[in-house]
């Protein structure tokens, strides 16, 4: 049976933690950025975890 193909795409979008949680980065931070309050365009830089429901797909697509 050939090896599993890692999806190139999501490799480039999440990267696994040290704990094996995965992180992202949020969405909505790149572009009409006037109408955004300073409190939430800062929310924005920072990364987070991708959720329980996510959580088995993602891995699927980075072949964990």
């Amino acid at each position: 049976m050939p090896k599993m193909k890692t999806n190139r795409g999501a490799a480039k979008r999440f990267k696994v933690t040290g704990t094996g949680k995965i992180k992202r980065v949020k969405a909505y931070g790149s572009h009409l950025l006037t109408s955004k309050s300073r409190k939430r365009k800062r929310s924005l830089r920072q990364a987070t975890t991708v959720s329980q429901a996510e959580k088995g797909r993602v891995k699927r697509m980075l072949g964990i």
